[in-house]
């Protein structure tokens, strides 16, 4: 039975939500297979393993690039500028709730009732750095507002390339001058799994994409020529993007180029995500499904929920701690399916039941105003006849 097609606005960039809910069921199967598999089977001469790993190398640089475009194109979408822009307000709001977030789902009720939060605490995870880079992006927004939307588009691709391309410098810092929990936004030194750089580049690029798309999907052309440039450009970066920086080291003898190009990680994943972002536009039609937008608006619940089940956030007790390294291939890869498709359906059937749940809150305690006010009624009632009988 085909699924059936979204009644949402025709403004809406289908595609888009699509690439999120790609990414967050890749960064599911990706958490429960490394944290699960056993070590014997990470085995990097195998084919199966190396085409996965991979694979889910493309998921946090996919997401980052994502989320930049998606606010970004919802923060010049229509027409505001600096603080009377609403989106501003939201941006600072929903920055802060992912920072919180990030650090509560670090939070241990065991940790806590040994009166220590312990350093775990303070490490920076995907939703940390999502928040501070939206701040940046309000932040270089509010400064341009009143400049030029050009100026506010290419500072954001500068600062893609020159983050990538100063990636080996800053990654050799340990920032031990800072404090612990503010160093580790940007070392990875004390165990955060992401920094603010170089995750805040991608989230630049994304910006880019989303004012070039902004600008031009009006024309009737548009598609046709957004999908040959993103796979152009992703191609180049992908394939030849190390032997570029190469070649403009010999011609400048600048160091940084030669740096880059010998760990070039980063331009390469780029140009995998330009590429998956060419393949999700050719087929956008497809995208037009209710299952596809629920999953891709549901990308901090469904992050929230598998990082509470998988390692145990808030209770101490999760999947990693009874299973962590102990799965067979066959195991691991039911077990991801079986993680997925749970994880799924508690956060779609939250979000189906939600308005029901408020409904019976709300008449619960509107129940329960109307029991207090006869309850009040009643009491005066009998204190004035008590009054009356004691005169």
């Amino acid at each position: 039975m085909e699924t059936p097609k979204v009644k949402i606005s025709s403004n809406r960039i289908y595609f888009i939500d699509a690439i999120r809910a790609f990414a967050i069921l890749m960064m599911l199967q990706g958490h429960f297979v490394s944290s699960l598999l056993a070590e014997e089977f990470k085995d990097k001469t195998n084919f199966f393993y190396n085409l996965w790993e991979y694979f889910r190398g493309i998921t946090a640089p996919m997401f980052f690039t994502i989320t930049g475009f998606v606010f970004v194109f919802l923060l010049l979408k229509k027409g505001q500028k600096g603080f009377q822009n609403p989106r501003v307000k939201k941006g600072i709001k929903r920055a802060l709730k992912l920072i919180l977030w990030g650090y509560a789902l670090h939070f241990s009720l065991t940790s806590l009732l040994w009166g220590n939060l312990g350093s775990y605490f303070f490490l920076i995870n995907v939703l940390q750095i999502i928040g501070i880079s939206i701040l940046l992006i309000i932040g270089l927004y509010l400064l341009f507002s009143k400049v030029s939307e050009k100026i506010f588009q290419y500072t954001l691709l500068c600062l893609a390339i020159v983050i990538f391309l100063w990636e080996r410098t800053y990654a050799a810092y340990d920032f031990a001058f800072l404090p612990e929990f503010l160093a580790n936004w940007f070392t990875k030194a004390n165990g955060s799994v992401f920094t603010i750089f170089p995750w805040f580049g991608y989230v630049s690029a994304g910006g880019f994409i989303a004012l070039v798309f902004k600008n031009n999907v009006e024309r009737t052309d548009f598609y046709k020529w957004f999908i040959y440039t993103l796979l152009i450009i992703g191609s180049v970066l992908l394939f030849t993007s190390s032997w570029c920086l190469g070649l403009i080291y010999d011609l400048t003898g600048i160091e940084i180029f030669f740096a880059s190009s010998n760990y070039n990680y980063l331009f390469t994943r780029m140009g995998d995500v330009l590429i998956i972002f060419a393949l999700f536009a050719i087929f956008r039609k497809r995208f037009e499904r209710k299952l596809v937008v629920d999953l891709g608006s549901k990308t901090l619940s469904i992050y929230i929920i598998h990082f509470v089940i998988l390692y145990g956030s808030l209770t101490g007790i999760g999947l990693s701690k009874f299973f962590y390294n102990s799965l067979s291939p066959i195991a691991a890869f039911l077990g991801a399916l079986t993680f997925i498709l749970v994880v799924c359906i508690l956060v779609l059937q939250y979000y189906r039941l939600e308005p029901a749940f408020f409904s019976l809150l709300g008449s619960l305690k509107q129940k329960g105003l109307q029991s207090l006010i006869r309850l009040k009624t009643n009491l005066v009632a009998r204190y004035r006849i008590i009054r009356q009988r004691t005169r």
